[in-house]
C-alpha cells in the first residue's frame, strides 16, 4: 500500500524538510501551502503542490477526497509577537485552521496525524528544566494558547475517531531555508547580520535561554513519529513528544558560538526585552528515544556553520 502524506506548510523552513525526507523514504507526498511565508523553490522535487490556506474549504475538500493516510500539519502562524499584537489572528489561522484540516481528515480515512507543537511555549515559564512532556502547561502568549488548544483537539479526535495523533513539542528550530527577514528565527536573523558585517541585537540582557534543535534533526523526528505507533491517548501528554537537544544555550552565548562558528565577528547591540517571551526554555527528549527511537545528532556549533554556508549561497546568488 502506497503511503500518501498532506504535509501543510511543506513550502516553509520545517515543513519543506519534512517533505524532503518523506519523499526519501518512498512516501507520495502532497504540499499544501499558501504561499504566506514559505517559498514555492523549497517544495521538493517529486510533491505535489496545492496552493491553498490551510482555513479553505478546498483543504478540507482535499483530505477529504485525496485518499491519503498521514496528515502532517506543520503550517501556523507561529511568531509570538504577532500573536500578542492579533490574538485573534492567531487563533483564527491556528485553531480554525486545524479544525477545519481535521474534519477534512476524518471524512477522508487520514489514519494518523502529525502535529508541529511547540515545547517552547506550552509550558510556560520555570525554573525546572528541561520540561518533561508532563511539566505544568501554563503558556504565556496567545500562540502557546493556541498550541495547547490544538493538541486538546487533537486528543478529541483519536478519542472520538480512531485517529493515531502525535504532537510534536519543538524546542527552537533552527538551519537552512530559515527566513532571516522575518520576526522569528534568531539563528538566522543572526547569520545573515554576520554576513552583512552588522551588528547582532539582543532583546534584553541576552541571558535569556533557548533550546536549539536542528531542523534536520526534527524533520527525522516527524518521519520516526509517522512510522511509530500512535496509541489512543488516555491524557493529554500521552500524544506529546518533546524535541529538542535539553540543552539550554542563552542569546548571548548563541551570538559568542555563531561567530566562532564561522569566524566573523560583528558588534552586539542592545534592545529592550519583549512581550510575551520566556526568559528560559529546553525539553527533556528521553520520551522521543523511548516511543520513537529518536535523538538529536547534529551539535550546535555544526549546525550553526550549516546555516550560514546555507544563508551564504542563498544571498550570495
Amino acid at each position: 500500500m502506497t503511503k500518501r502524506v498532506v504535509v501543510t506548510g511543506g513550502a516553509g523552513f520545517i515543513g519543506s524538510h519534512v517533505a524532503d525526507l518523506y519523499l526519501a523514504r518512498g512516501y507520495e507526498v502532497t504540499v499544501l501551502d499558501n504561499l504566506s511565508s514559505g517559498k514555492r523553490q523549497n517544495v521538493p522535487e517529486g510533491a505535489t503542490f496545492v496552493q491553498e490556506d490551510v482555513r479553505a474549504p478546498a483543504a478540507r475538500e482535499l483530505l477529504a477526497g485525496g485518499g491519503f493516510t498521514v496528515l502532517n500539519h506543520q503550517a501556523a502562524q507561529m511568531d509570538v509577537r504577532v500573536s500578542v499584537r492579533d490574538p485573534g489572528f492567531d487563533a483564527d489561522v491556528n485553531l480554525r485552521g486545524l479544525l477545519n484540516l481535521l474534519e477534512g481528515a476524518r471524512e477522508g480515512g487520514v489514519r494518523q496525524v502529525v502535529f508541529a507543537s511547540s515545547g517552547g511555549v506550552v509550558y510556560g515559564e520555570s525554573d525546572k528544566l528541561p520540561h518533561p512532556e508532563s511539566a505544568p502547561k501554563l503558556p504565556v502568549s496567545p500562540y502557546g494558547v493556541s498550541k495547547l488548544a490544538s493538541e486538546y483537539y487533537l486528543a478529541q479526535y483519536a478519542i472520538l475517531y480512531g485517529i493515531g495523533v502525535r504532537a510534536m513539542r519543538y524546542a527552537n528550530v533552527y538551519g537552512p531555508r530559515q527566513n532571516p527577514h522575518g520576526e522569528a528565527g534568531v539563528v538566522a536573523i543572526f547569520g545573515s547580520r554576520l554576513r552583512q558585517g552588522k551588528a547582532i541585537t539582543v532583546y534584553g540582557d541576552g541571558s535569556q535561554t533557548r533550546d536549539y534543535v536542528f531542523v534536520g534533526d526534527v524533520a527525522r523526528a516527524n518521519v520516526l513519529a509517522t512510522e511509530a505507533p500512535a496509541p489512543v491517548p488516555q491524557a493529554l501528554d500521552d500524544a506529546a513528544v518533546n524535541v529538542g537537544t535539553a540543552r539550554e544555550t542563552s542569546v548571548a552565548a548563541l551570538a559568542q558560538t555563531m561567530m566562532q562558528a564561522v569566524g566573523r565577528t560583528v558588534p552586539i547591540e542592545t534592545a529592550p526585552a519583549r512581550a510575551g517571551e520566556l526568559r528560559r526554555s529546553a525539553v527533556a527528549v528521553e520520551k522521543a528515544a523511548r516511543v520513537l527511537g529518536w535523538r538529536p545528532e547534529v551539535e550546535l556549533a555544526e549546525g550553526l556553520r550549516r546555516t550560514y554556508e546555507w544563508l551564504s549561497s542563498v544571498e550570495a546568488a
